[in-house]
């Protein structure tokens, strides 16, 4: 079994300078190809079931479940993005502040200097707070979107193939009912014990 990548790792198709290179959700294709294959089985003679290659649709499910992690990891990697941006942004803010405080006490005499650096200096942390939290919010939307657009995908394509299961069990119950014979009922005359 391959060892997992550590969760602060970058996702699969991050460039050598650092620069990641966004990849497309590959599991919601997958899904969606498991779907085609089902709508376009052939269906059975005399019959509403279809039949499905079951190798090919368990192949396309089983390689959508397997890039699930790396869909996953990337969202993890843009939180992660986004807690390093933050973190740069207060620094920065941080520092803003401090060289405003440092300049105020050599200054002391030019109050409204400092009391501009000051209110400079907030004005730099809100905005840079404002915007990390529409950030973290964009953020957080898009990954319930894709979640969310997965979740339905997979509760439709489970609703699809319980009814195609269903469908067959029940189709094969018919066959074996019909080709039972009846069962022979014993002559009444041979229990008649009075006679």
């Amino acid at each position: 079994m391959s060892e997992a990548p550590a969760p602060d790792a970058p996702p699969p198709g991050e460039a050598a300078d650092g620069v990641p290179s966004y990849r497309a959700p590959q599991a919601e294709s997958l899904l969606r190809q498991a779907i085609g294959l089902i709508e376009e089985a052939r269906p059975m003679p005399l019959s509403a079931s279809s039949m499905i290659n079951k190798e090919e649709v368990l192949a396309v499910l089983t390689a959508a479940v397997q890039s699930l992690p790396d869909e996953l990891r990337s969202a993890r990697w843009l939180l992660k993005e986004r807690d390093d941006f933050l973190a740069r942004v207060q620094a920065e803010g941080d520092e803003i502040i401090a060289r405003a405080r440092t300049r105020a006490e050599q200054m002391v005499q030019r109050t409204e200097l400092v009391k501009a650096a000051e209110d400079r200096a907030r004005k730099v942390v809100a905005e840079a707070e404002e915007r990390a939290k529409n950030l973290r919010l964009e953020t957080e939307d898009w990954c319930d979107q894709k979640l969310g657009g997965m979740e339905v995908v997979l509760e439709r394509t489970m609703r699809t193939v319980a009814s195609g299961r269903a469908r067959l069990q029940g189709a094969v119950e018919d066959r074996a009912e019909a080709d039972e014979p009846e069962p022979l009922l014993p002559d009444e005359s041979v229990f008649d014990q009075d006679v």
